[in-house]
């Protein structure tokens, strides 16, 4: 080897620790960014005219596992499905109650049946009968509430729809440009690696919202597509459809055209629907779900238990006072029934002091005229009965035969399996994607004690090479003063 050769080679070497150091730096420093994969620098043996003429730098790799990356990828859709509707669940859940104790329908319905049993003791007793109309009131209230919260929980679903779908758009964007930048570089070189670096950010992104799969194509660029098979990215960007609802109404649903579904180029990819290409899970998934399905089963069998209360108070043989057919303690304002009836229910008049009624009608009858006999708990011992009478339903979901509060039980029972169902699959997602994204980390992530390692390895290979090319330099100058 002539000294000009080993000087070019010491100085090769020097120039790849340079970039080898810088990489390894770099690594450090991203060790806790989302997304970041880890460099490292592709060197090959330089020869000139057939001769080792020392090192050079052929690109730059990026430790990715693509199949981990995927697997945990279509994981990150079922996690963040499950989550959303756990949460939902867990909120309806508390708000129902499931106890005596506390707050909540269960209780407010406890405490009717409470105060009624105790005014059918002492019919006589004025504050027995404000307890009792304090308690229809509050299961009025409750009823409200939770039907007031099916519909919130339904816009707020069809708004977040609306808004993933934006953010889904936006991803399909950015991939579409790094893909079109990416096919005019160096796909070895380090800004190369970092736009695969977003461009796989962007693809997380997505799959938080709906399961897809990309499609190798030429020149470093990908498709985007669904694992149904429809492409959201096909060289261009497709738009995802969706139009959001402004004034969301309690019998607005899918199948009669008031909600918008979500389509692509025509196809829908709609969660739920008969299309080949619905969505399978991800945040989509668990919004469809709610607003579609979940939630108006909530709202159907709410509806259910008021008409239930409403027809228990209004049997005829109960109050001889009132006009046949009349609604007794609990009406419907609008008297249609149905959807929504949860949401109208209301308290009659002729027992509410602040709406001109007395309730002293509770013990004398919904017609009557004027106050009765005191000790008379004819009508209330009624009522009572009715009240905790088993009668058989079979009504969006709630079946057998059941009392009044028996039947709060049952939905609070019913909205209690949901909650542990989805709990339950939500330990069960956690824990798998919980382990895909270490073992993706392991794989692709930042090893800091490695790269210290590294680091150490490029410390005595700079020193080495500055070594050859001291000691060249020596030899030169002893030639020279020969």
């Amino acid at each position: 080897m002539t000294l000009s050769s080993a000087i070019n080679s010491a100085k090769s070497g020097l120039q790849i620790t340079s970039l080898r150091a810088d990489i390894a730096a770099t690594n450090v420093a991203n060790a806790s960014t989302p997304g970041y994969v880890s460099r490292a620098l592709v060197v090959s043996e330089r020869r000139v005219g057939g001769t080792a003429g020392g090192v050079e730098a052929i690109g730059i790799s990026r430790s990715q596992n693509y199949a981990l990356t995927a697997e945990r990828r279509n994981l990150t859709s079922d996690y963040a499905q499950a989550d959303m509707l756990t949460s939902t669940w867990k909120t309806l859940s508390a708000q129902i109650g499931n106890s005596s104790e506390g707050t909540g329908l269960f209780k407010a319905f406890s405490s009717l049946e409470s105060t009624l049993s105790d005014l059918a003791l002492s019919p006589e007793s004025s504050s027995n009968a404000a307890a009792v109309l304090s308690s229809a009131k509050s299961v009025v209230q409750e009823l409200h509430n939770l039907s007031q919260m099916v519909d919130s929980l339904r816009s707020e679903a069809d708004h977040e729809i609306s808004n993933g779908v934006d953010i889904v758009n936006s991803a399909l964007k950015t991939i579409q440009d790094i893909n079109g930048r990416l096919s005019s570089m160096d796909r070895t070189s380090s800004q190369a690696a970092g736009l695969i670096d977003e461009r796989n950010r962007a693809l997380d992104t997505i799959s938080e919202y709906m399961p897809v799969q990309t499609v190798d194509r030429q020149y470093g660029a990908i498709d985007v597509v669904t694992p149904e098979g429809v492409f959201l990215l096909a060289g261009t960007a497709r738009k995802i459809e969706f139009s959001p609802t402004s004034a969301f109404g309690q019998g607005d649903t899918l199948a009669n055209g008031t909600l918008s579904g979500m389509s692509v180029d025509g196809i829908s990819i709609t969660p739920g629907s008969s299309s080949y290409g619905a969505v399978s899970s991800g945040v989509f998934g668990a919004l469809f779900t709610l607003r579609d399905q979940d939630l108006p089963a909530v709202g159907a069998q709410l509806d259910a238990l008021a008409g239930d209360l409403i027809t228990r108070f209004s049997d005829d043989a109960l109050d001889p006072t009132k006009t046949p057919g009349e609604q007794g303690i609990f009406v419907d304002s609008t008297g249609a029934g149905g959807v929504g009836l949860a949401s109208r229910i209301s308290i009659n008049a002729a027992i509410d002091p602040d709406k001109g009624g007395g309730t002293w009608r509770l013990r004398d009858g919904i017609g009557a005229t004027a106050p009765g006999p005191t000790g008379n708990a004819t009508i209330l011992n009624g009522l009572l009965g009715a009240f905790k009478s088993a009668n058989p339903i079979n009504d969006s979901g709630i079946q057998g035969s059941f009392s009044s509060v028996e039947m709060v039980a049952q939905f609070a029972s019913l909205a209690g399996q949901s909650r542990v169902q989805n709990e339950t699959v939500l330990s069960s997602t956690s824990s798998q994607h919980a382990m895909l994204l270490q073992a993706e980390q392991a794989q692709n992530g930042v090893d800091v004690d490695t790269q210290m390692q590294d680091l150490l390895l490029i410390e005595q290979a700079y020193a080495a090479n500055a070594r050859v090319i001291e000691i060249a330099s020596q030899m030169i100058q002893r030639l020279m003063d020969i």
